[in-house]
């Protein structure tokens, strides 16, 4: 669905991807997302955080949240529908961090709605990546494997189904 060129140039990358997470540039974390922190050439793309200070604090749950940190995000521009009985596989090379305090990510989420949400990948700073599912807000699964050499590129595979959604192979 998403050609490899897509992170060649910025004609491609407008192709097929927007910055931001599909609701604005904040979520329930300590990082406001900024295009800044977005790179993209040779068919590879970079995500980022640097330190900040002096941002305005992000409101979730009706608290306000420090922003500590600017941070790389992108969402694609190209929404599926997954038909009874139907699936899709989702592959890719990551190279992650795992530095204590960090959460590099992958996620699949419905376009209108939470849950449905896979996250393919998730590095929470642990030394391990996390494969999670949540097919509803109380039906959800998860996988934590050891993750080594963040300093090399990895295989990660998943596939969705209609009824069920799960990580099938790391």
């Amino acid at each position: 669905m998403i050609p490899p060129s897509s992170f060649n140039s910025r004609s491609d990358f407008d192709a097929d991807w927007a910055y931001d997470y599909p609701w604005g540039t904040d979520h329930n974390g300590g990082a406001r997302m900024d295009r800044g922190q977005v790179q993209f050439s040779n068919g590879m793309l970079t995500l980022t955080a640097r330190k900040v200070s002096g941002q305005p604090d992000a409101v979730h749950g009706g608290k306000n949240i420090k922003i500590n940190y600017l941070s790389g995000a992108i969402h694609a521009r190209e929404h599926f529908n997954v038909s009874r009985g139907g699936g899709y596989d989702f592959a890719g090379e990551f190279k992650a961090t795992t530095t204590r305090g960090t959460w590099p990510a992958f996620w699949l989420t419905a376009v209108d709605s939470w849950p449905p949400e896979i996250d393919m990948a998730e590095w929470k700073g642990s030394g391990k990546i996390s494969f999670n599912t949540f097919n509803t807000s109380s039906e959800l699964s998860w996988k934590d494997v050891n993750y080594p050499s963040p300093d090399q590129f990895h295989s990660v595979k998943c596939e969705t189904q209609f009824t069920k959604y799960e990580i099938l192979k790391y």
